[in-house]
């Protein structure tokens, strides 16, 4: 552990990659595996994924522990073709699951310009942007789609959850610029925001949830008894229901009523499906020609005329990409409730702790 300039406690990401590979071959994934999931989940916090990395070790662990992810899966194709295919996770840990998708979807497009892959059987696989950054090492565009791992939408009118979170993102590549890099929820806040301001003993902004009333709910640590509020009110509904049906349905996987709650039910299979593209740009013109063409566009929003008050305008991913070159540095932050999960995990495996 280091301090940082903030006087917040930190450590590096090599370290931490270290101990969540540590403890996850504690915890009986073989350690190739082990070694791809732990570098994946420090990705997600170098990039700012706070809610969504190294913090879900613990409950990734009580879900290898108690059976509700296979440690030992075997992930195969189960249908294809020359540009689609269908990935069965076995149950795998999900980060595991739309690795290999993505490796896929960039092998098809490189042969036929485009390819999309979709996965069953799998599970939380933390951000959106680790899985759709990697076509753009390949001059290709990412586009990913997955059906949340709990619901906490219902349709727009309604008051049952049938819905989730469910994320989707898009990777666009530039030339000299950071690459466009939306990843979002259809709903206003993602669950995993809920759970950190309980963690942390902080209210919720008026107009992330409501209760079974309709009235503002602000108290995580009442969560369970309301609901998220969709972005754009019902477009954000329909959005979230798009993407159910093409990662949930297409995939044969879990939508709807059948959405196991991974963080109740932790003995419990959850079949998450998930989807994931990639798009050649030299399909359509030669690479550098696209990626001059997205850097003057990123230049004309970046300068364009502010309102009072507001000091940059900031495109998708750029914030990202700072949090990821400041993180490299100055190291990731730790605060005192995420050590003390991790420490608690050191003590259940019984494995070195965190430097």
């Amino acid at each position: 552990m280091r301090q940082s300039t903030k006087t917040e406690e930190t450590t590096t990401d090599e370290d931490l990659e270290a101990f969540v590979a540590r403890a996850f071959i504690a915890a009986g994934l073989p350690d190739a595996d082990a070694q791809t999931v732990a570098g994946l989940m420090v990705e997600a916090d170098l990039r700012g994924s706070d809610t969504h990395g190294v913090i879900r070790l613990p409950l990734y662990v009580r879900r290898l522990r108690a059976g509700g992810i296979n440690a030992k899966a075997n992930i195969r194709v189960i249908n294809e073709s020359a540009s689609v295919a269908l990935i069965d996770g076995d149950n795998a840990m999900g980060h595991l699951v739309m690795h290999e998708a993505a490796l896929l979807a960039i092998e098809k497009a490189k042969a036929t310009g485009i390819g999309w892959v979709g996965a069953r059987m799998s599970n939380h696989a933390g951000p959106a942007a680790l899985y759709v950054t990697q076509p753009l090492d390949h001059d290709m565009i990412g586009l990913y789609f997955a059906v949340g791992s709990n619901n906490h939408l219902p349709p727009w009118g309604g008051s049952e959850s049938l819905l989730g979170t469910n994320p989707m993102a898009v990777a666009v590549p530039a030339l000299e610029e950071p690459p466009i890099v939306l990843d979002m929820a259809p709903t206003v806040a993602a669950y995993g925001k809920v759970r950190l301001k309980a963690q942390r003993g902080e209210a919720m902004p008026v107009g992330w949830m409501i209760d079974r009333e309709g009235k503002p709910l602000t108290d995580p640590k009442r969560a369970d008894e309301g609901y998220l509020l969709p972005i754009g009110d019902y477009k954000g509904y329909g959005l979230s229901l798009i993407i159910a049906l093409l990662a949930g349905a297409l995939n044969r996987a879990a939508l709807g009523r059948e959405v196991v709650d991974f963080v109740k039910e932790t003995g419990k299979a959850t079949n998450t499906g998930q989807a994931i593209m990639a798009l050649a740009v030299e399909a359509f013109m030669p690479p550098a020609q696209f990626k001059k063409t997205v850097d003057g566009f990123i230049r004309d929003i970046r300068q364009s005329r502010r309102l009072p008050g507001v000091e940059r305008i900031w495109l998708p991913g750029e914030q990202s990409h700072a949090k990821r070159l400041d993180r490299c540095a100055h190291g990731i932050p730790m605060p005192k409730a995420l050590r003390e999960s991790l420490d608690s995990v050191a003590g259940d495996l019984k494995i070195a702790p965190l430097r």
